[in-house]
C-alpha cells in the first residue's frame, strides 16, 4: 500500500461564521459543530472552546485527542466502520490538519481520565499542551449509561475531526510525505539483505470502559492479524478506552504512532519493516495465551529476525507483554518491548507486575507514580471535582488554593507506551 500524507500547518484557530483555512489559519463556526454533536440525543449539550500553548489554562477530564484529517478525492472516509463505512484504507492521499486537535472533555465517564495544562510543569509532561485544542465540553442526558456516553463522547469527537478534516481537502498541503509497504514477497525482496523487522501493536481490550476498535469491531473479539502500516496511519484503530490518562493511547496516538513513523524512518536503509501485527490485551488467561500464540505464529510466519512490542496500559496487560514477548524470542525472533512502569513514589518497587528473562531489551515512557505538583490556572476547560478520585490522585489532591498534588498517571500522555512523551529511564 501507498499513502501520501499531506501536512497542513495550522498555527492559528479562530471562532468565525466562515468556515476555512487561510495562511494557517483555521476558522470554525461553534453553531455548525454544535449542531453536529447534538445530533446524537445522548447529549443534552456540548460547549466548543479553543485552548492554545502557553495558556493559563487547564483541561479536564480528558477522554480523547483526534488529529482532523480526510480522505482526498476518494469515496472512503477516516475512522472507516464507525463514522464512515467499512472501506479499507491505508492508500490514496490524506490531508492532516497538523499543529491542532479535537479534545473531548465534560462530565467524567470513567475515573482513568486525564488532566492537560497549557502551561507549566503538567504541560512539559504532555504533548498536548503542544497543540491548539479545539475542546468539546460535552454533557450527557441525565441517567446515561456510562458505556452510552462513552460511545456518544467518542462518536462526538471523530464527527468534528471528519468535519474539520475536509476543510483541508482543497488546500495545497506545506508538505507531502510518502509511505510504502509492498505486498510481502515483494517487500522482502526489495531489501533482502536487511533485518526483517515487524511490529506488535498491542491494543487495550479489557472491556469496562477498556476497549479499542480496529475497523469498528472491538478488538477485544479478535484473534492477532496483520495490517499495512499505514491502515494504522489512515484511521483504522481508534481509541474508546479510559484507561489511565499517562499510557492510554488516545486516537490521535494511533494516527501518529511514533514506533511505526521511526520503523519507515529506517526502512530500506538498515531495516526491512514488514508490517504490523496488531493483538489485544484480555482478560482471561487462556485468551491471553491464544493471542500471545497467534502473535509468535505470525512472527514466524513472516519470516522476522526482529519485533518491537508496545504495550497500552499496566497491570494486568504485562502478562500479555512478557507473553507476547517469551514467545516470539522461543522463535528466534529478537524483541525489544516498550512500556512504562508503576514502581512506587519512590522508584524502588517492582515495575512490572510480570517479567522473563527473555525480556532482555526494554524501553520505558518512565514512572507514573512519579508525583507533581499542579500550580492553579487562570482558566477551566471541564471540571475538577473528582481529582481525588481520579487514577493517579488522592484524598486532598485538590487544595483550597487550586493547586493539584497528584501521580504523574493523571497526566494525559506523560508515559505513553508508544515513546510519545518526553520521559523515560536510564540504566546505569
Amino acid at each position: 500500500m501507498k499513502l501520501e500524507i499531506g501536512n497542513i500547518e495550522i498555527k492559528d484557530v479562530v471562532f468565525s461564521e466562515d468556515e476555512k483555512i487561510e495562511q494557517g489559519r483555521l476558522s470554525i463556526n461553534p453553531a455548525k459543530i454544535k449542531a453536529i454533536v447534538l445530533e446524537d440525543d445522548r447529549l443534552s449539550d456540548c460547549e466548543i472552546e479553543i485552548a492554545k500553548p502557553g495558556d493559563s489554562l487547564r483541561i479536564t477530564p480528558v477522554k480523547d485527542v483526534i488529529e482532523p484529517r480526510c480522505k482526498v478525492d476518494s469515496a472512503t472516509g477516516i475512522f472507516p466502520g464507525v463514522i464512515n463505512k467499512v472501506d479499507v484504507v491505508g492508500s490514496g492521499r490524506t490531508h492532516v490538519l497538523k499543529g491542532c486537535a479535537v479534545m473531548t472533555v465534560g462530565k467524567i465517564v470513567g475515573f482513568q481520565e486525564g488532566i492537560v495544562d497549557m502551561q507549566g510543569p503538567g504541560a512539559e509532561l504532555t504533548p498536548f499542551s503542544q497543540l491548539i485544542e479545539i475542546c468539546l465540553v460535552l454533557k450527557p442526558q441525565a441517567g446515561l449509561d456510562p458505556h452510552q456516553y462513552e460511545e456518544a463522547a467518542r462518536f462526538a469527537g471523530l464527527k468534528t475531526a471528519d468535519y474539520l478534516g475536509k476543510l483541508g481537502e482543497k488546500i495545497e498541503p506545506d508538505q507531502l510525505e510518502t509511505f510504502e509497504t509492498l505486498p510481502l514477497l515483494e517487500q522482502i525482496q526489495q531489501y533482502p539483505e536487511l533485518p526483517k523487522v515487524g511490529y506488535v501493536y498491542m491494543l487495550q481490550t479489557q472491556g469496562l470502559l477498556h476497549d479499542t476498535y480496529v475497523y469498528g469491531t472491538d478488538a477485544k473479539h479478535i484473534v492477532p492479524t496483520i495490517l499495512y502500516p499505514t491502515e494504522v496511519m489512515d484511521g483504522a484503530i481508534i481509541s474508546g478506552n479510559c484507561v489511565s490518562a499517562c499510557d492510554k493511547n488516545t486516537t490521535y496516538h494511533h494516527l501518529n504512532n511514533p514506533v511505526i513513523a521511526d520503523l519507515y524512518q529506517q526502512h530500506g536503509k538498515e531495516i526491512n519493516f514488514l508490517g504490523v501485527i496488531v493483538t489485544n490485551e484480555t482478560v482471561y488467561l487462556k485468551d491471553k495465551h491464544r493471542s500471545s500464540d497467534f502473535v509468535a505464529k505470525l512472527s514466524e510466519y513472516l519470516g522476522l529476525d526482529g519485533v518491537i512490542i508496545s504495550q497500552e496500559g499496566f497491570g494486568n496487560p504485562d502478562t500479555d507483554l512478557i507473553m507476547n514477548c517469551k514467545k516470539v524470542e522461543e522463535k528466534g525472533i529478537k524483541t525489544v518491548i516498550v512500556t512504562d512502569e508503576y514502581a512506587g513514589r519512590d522508584g524502588a518497587s517492582q515495575s512490572l507486575a510480570d517479567a522473563d528473562k527473555l525480556a532482555t531489551a526494554v524501553v520505558t515512557g518512565g514512572n507514573a507514580n512519579e508525583t507533581i505538583q499542579l500550580p492553579k490556572m487562570d482558566r477551566l476547560i471541564g471540571q475538577l471535582d473528582y481529582v481525588d478520585v481520579i487514577a493517579g490522585g488522592f484524598d486532598g489532591s485538590l487544595k483550597e488554593d487550586g493547586t493539584i498534588e497528584v501521580e504523574i498517571q493523571a497526566i494525559t500522555g506523560a508515559t505513553n507506551e508508544l515513546g510519545f512523551n518526553k520521559m523515560s529511564a536510564k540504566g546505569v
